[in-house]
């Protein structure tokens, strides 16, 4: 039995879903392949650029094909706004790397130090001088990224006066502990280190 699909059909229906699906996976691939770039993970990044480049080809090579379709070249380029917000949700969701947050406290630290001890989180206390000319503690936290929204649930709730900033850490010195509580369970363990 042969299947028939009407050309009108397929030209302005099918074959731009295919293109979009393509190029949602292509531009996803590509969004977490540079995050893991930033964060040294050249193998991982090798990998999923492999992947990219494959599925690059085919949709690239279906819009090049069929230039006069405007279907396929808008749902090409519909694809990529899409590939890249949901590249940026999966990466968020795999939660790779470590950052560092920086908690800058007018208030008496202890509490705090205690508390985020007693979580596993590993601080450095620092005193400093505000703009003001009023004395700060400045607590730097090494987190691992899949720890992170304990960290930012615990100081939002218990300590809103509180300011911290956070940013990514490129590379850390190897077997270097920064977090002291036994490490949640995860499929993707080996990926987040």
């Amino acid at each position: 039995m042969e299947i028939v699909v009407d050309p009108v059909l397929f030209s302005w229906v099918l074959l731009p879903l295919i293109i979009l699906i393509a190029r949602i996976i292509e531009t996803s691939l590509k969004t977490i392949r540079q995050v893991y770039i930033t964060k040294g993970f050249k193998y991982l990044a090798a990998g999923i650029g492999t992947g990219e480049v494959s599925v690059w080809l085919l949709s690239t090579g279906l819009v090049i094909t069929n230039l006069t379709n405007i279907m396929c070249i808008l749902t090409y380029i519909v694809g990529y706004v899409i590939g890249t917000i949901l590249g940026i949700d999966i990466e968020n969701r795999l939660k790779v790397g470590n950052v560092i947050v920086r908690v800058i406290t007018k208030a008496n630290p202890e509490p705090m130090i205690v508390e985020l001890r007693e979580k596993g989180f590993g601080i450095t206390r620092l005193e400093g001088t505000g703009s003001y000319g009023s004395v700060v503690s400045v607590l730097l936290v090494l987190v691992p990224r899949h720890e992170l929204d304990e960290l930012l649930n615990i100081l939002n709730r218990n300590y809103p006066g509180a300011i911290f900033s956070i940013e990514d850490i490129r590379s850390l010195k190897e077997n270097v502990s920064i977090f002291y509580k036994e490490r949640k369970k995860s499929l993707l363990k080996w990926i987040q280190r």
